[in-house]
């Protein structure tokens, strides 16, 4: 009798005109139209939903049953991954104009004038700036936008390689993008695969560092070019203040490993950002919310942080509604059951196929965030509950394979910003421009790929230790 009513209570799999193919055309649909915008450099979170909502309707119009269809586009918006996605990337949006209103980029900019650093050294140190500001404001493109101008001329007038501090500057963005408690693909990868974000931040913190302290030699030792400018130049001297923004991402940062709930931790963080921007005499209460002079014009940095993630947030539903589309019509069991047998033997082969799986799909498309949404709730989430991989080794997987080889392709929206930044700025302070290929280079990418397989590799070597301890 329990069988009986736990099989009723259970609705049949999701079906599809055209079988299989007509269970992934709504999911192919959209990744066409990500790579199609992509490449004709149109990318961005508002022109993806019109992608995802034509892939919405193709599914309707194929699916047998669509009443069921609807239930199950509803159950993949409103579930717990949805809501928790949707709370903390609302309060990162305004932690991040937080940041950089309350003066973080004079901050940084004061600490490296204060050391003079020329030539590798001050590359290393641009790639130190790039770090901490990505891991403060969880943007990898916020950070490239706003220290290129400042940080490449003053370089290459001193003697910094200018190849090498262009790629310095982007391995920051990178190495914040995948650590920051705020970057969206660390809550993306997290909330995906039901992981803490403490236990995902603590241990990424190893691989993380890993691959900085890798690139940190390269740029050591090929980070300068020996040909200071005879001219003066001068660093922008910035405003000491600005470090004072430190203490809202220490805040966060150990609130979150309290094992605080996060979307606390982030609310926090958000009020000791608004002290200390106001205490510094960086912004009024004018500037973080009153009355507009006319209606639509913004109310202040509240709402303009919440507004730059809405985007993102409306996406993220749709591409949650497809997975969950894709998860009731049975087919990543079968999927993965068929990879079992012939592909996925044990855990180390799991490990590397979340990490193939999540850079196949963050190759085509111009952000990563939507690539871990396409592969985090279904697939990888799967190989890792049937393998015995803990979630927070799952996020950490995802999170530093999307930001390996995304960091490297030209058609990528923080890559390409970059190199348009980098080109405009040379032009305009009459200084050498980086190779047009400098970005295939760019070490932390490289680096962690190396991270990862060795990661990979002792876990695998001590699985193999333990077992024959234990034989």
């Amino acid at each position: 009798m329990t069988t009986q009513a736990s099989t009723a209570a259970s609705p049949p799999p999701l079906s599809f005109r055209g079988g299989t193919l007509g269970a992934l055309l709504p999911l192919l649909v959209l990744v066409t139209g990500l790579i199609y915008l992509s490449v004709f450099e149109r990318a961005g979170t508002k022109p993806f939903w019109a992608c995802a909502w034509v892939a919405m309707g193709v599914g309707l119009f194929l699916c047998r049953q669509r009443t069921a269809y609807c239930d199950s586009l509803l159950k993949g918006m409103g579930n717990s991954t949805a809501t928790a996605i949707i709370a903390l990337w609302l309060l990162a949006g305004v932690f991040g104009k937080l940041m950089a209103a309350g003066g973080l980029i004079d901050g940084l900019m004061w600490l490296g004038a204060s050391i003079g650093a020329e030539g590798a050294t001050f590359t290393l140190i641009a790639f130190a700036m790039a770090m901490v500001f990505a891991l403060g404001t969880g943007t990898s493109t916020g950070t490239v936008i706003g220290l290129s101008p400042v940080l490449y001329p003053a370089g290459v007038m001193l003697g910094a390689d200018p190849s090498m501090l262009a790629v310095a500057i982007l391995s920051g963005a990178a190495f914040g993008d995948n650590l920051s408690p705020v970057s969206d693909t660390t809550i993306v990868s997290s909330y995906t695969q039901g992981a803490e974000i403490a236990d995902v931040i603590r241990t990424r913190l190893p691989l993380a560092l890993s691959a900085a302290g890798i690139s940190m030699v390269i740029f050591m030792l090929f980070g300068a070019s020996g040909e200071a400018s005879s001219a003066t130049a001068e660093v922008p001297t910035g405003h000491a203040s600005g470090l004072v923004m430190l203490i809202p991402l220490a805040a966060v940062v150990v609130f979150a490993m309290k094992r605080r709930h996060i979307v606390e931790a982030m609310f926090i963080g958000n009020l000791v950002a608004m002290a200390c921007a106001l205490g510094i005499g960086a912004i009024g209460l004018g500037d973080l919310f009153s009355l507009p002079q006319a209606r639509g014009e913004s109310t202040g940095l509240i709402e303009n942080g919440i507004a730059s993630v809405t985007g993102a947030v409306l996406f993220a539903l749709m591409v949650l509604a497809l997975t969950q589309v894709i998860l009731d019509t049975g087919l990543m069991e079968r999927l993965l059951d068929s990879a079992k047998k012939k592909l996925v033997k044990d855990r180390a082969s799991a490990e590397t196929s979340i990490v193939a799986v999540t850079i196949a799909a963050s190759t085509p498309l111009s952000a990563n965030a939507p690539a871990l949404l396409l592969v985090g709730p279904g697939l990888v989430k799967s190989l890792a509950q049937q393998f015995g991989i803990s979630p927070a080794r799952a996020a950490n997987l995802m999170d530093c394979a999307v930001c390996t080889v995304f960091f490297l392709l030209p058609w990528h929206i923080v890559v390409a910003v970059w190199q348009e930044v980098i080109a405009a700025t040379a032009v305009q302070n009459g200084v050498a421009a980086p190779s047009a290929f400098a970005s295939f280079f760019t070490p932390y990418p490289w680096a962690m790929l190396v991270v990862l397989a060795l990661s990979i590799w002792l876990r695998k070597r001590r699985a193999g230790a333990d077992l024959a301890a234990t034989a």
